[in-house]
């Protein structure tokens, strides 16, 4: 208990330096937002009123105090350039990108821990060298180099799944086949990472005693895998498939860009074109809170996960 009141402690202080080091730097940009609303043909008497309508004449501390006042009600202001509240664009576009997070999690997830396996189980043997040559490849190549190349050949040349856009989810089949090729470019690129822990994690526990020791009773080597070596291999791998959830998240930013996905990378991609303070910073925001709350459900995961962590630290 006293280790949870701790990380918890953390984390909310952990938020408000976030918040403090975000607003800050989105206030040093230079520009002008209400320039960038009203346009070059526009009056510094129009510019001054749309300034003091939006709040930029309040002192810093002040519309600092103000926005993490908000961002605790759920309240993050009216976007400049779309003239509607910021809560309001999340709202509407989150479901997109978490879907296609949880999606890519969930394919990046499986792919890595059996190919993981499969690469320890074969050590040193032609699966192994495989395995790893591809997971080289995987992480030497970007998630937009590869998202490309995935058009190319899966919507150019072989015309099986559209190259971007989202049509919906009125349209459960066409939405999915939409989501195919950006999971795909989000997953394969964090599955090597994890591929190549996992096979490290699994090759460290499997040279133990108990699991050779299962090995010599006549247990077939899936089964030692699965029931033996894999939930001891654990600690590692969640602390990889934490991070990775993290950048699946936050690199919808890109992908969304590529694939034209309306979902909040490609909101985040748009207010920065068109310098909209108040739903960049309610983004950024929400990002980096995303990252940090994983971090803390990883240490709760911990101590699920390894009994001997649950008696150290309370």
């Amino acid at each position: 208990m006293a280790f949870f009141l701790r990380r918890l402690i953390g984390l909310i202080a952990t938020i408000f330096g976030i918040s403090l080091v975000i607003f800050a730097v989105m206030n040093v940009l230079p520009g002008d937002p209400a320039l960038t609303v009203l346009g070059i043909e526009s009056t510094e008497d129009a510019r001054a009123a749309l300034r003091d309508q939006l709040g930029l004449e309040a002192p810093v501390w002040q519309r600092y105090l103000g926005w993490l006042s908000g961002l605790v009600q759920g309240d993050f202001g009216t976007s400049y350039s779309f003239r509607v509240p910021v809560s309001d664009l999340i709202f509407e576009r989150l479901p997109l990108t978490l879907s296609l997070g949880v999606f890519a999690t969930v394919l990046t997830v499986t792919l890595a821990v059996l190919l993981g396996l499969f690469a320890a189980s074969n050590h040193n043997k032609p699966g192994d060298w495989v395995t790893m040559i591809l997971s080289q490849l995987g992480i030497a190549i970007p998630a937009f180099w590869l998202s490309i190349l995935l058009v190319l050949l899966f919507s150019v040349h072989l015309r099986w799944l559209p190259p971007g856009g989202f049509p919906g989810w009125s349209d459960p089949l066409a939405a999915l086949q939409s989501l195919i090729l950006p999971t795909a470019a989000l997953a394969l690129v964090q599955s090597a990472v994890l591929a190549r822990v996992t096979r490290a994690s699994v090759l460290e526990v499997m040279r133990l005693d108990y699991a050779r020791t299962a090995r010599a009773l006549g247990l077939s080597r899936w089964r030692v895998l699965f029931r033996h070596v894999l939930p001891n291999a654990l600690i590692p791998m969640v602390t990889i498939i934490g991070m990775q959830l993290a950048n699946l998240i936050t690199g919808t930013i890109v992908i969304e860009n590529v694939f034209f996905l309306p979902g909040l990378g490609r909101l985040l991609f748009q207010s920065i074109s068109n310098r909209d303070l108040l739903t960049v910073q309610a983004l950024v925001m929400l990002f980096a809170l995303i990252v940090v709350v994983i971090s803390f459900v990883v240490d709760m995961l911990y101590l699920l996960i390894d009994p001997r962590l649950r008696d150290a630290r309370t």
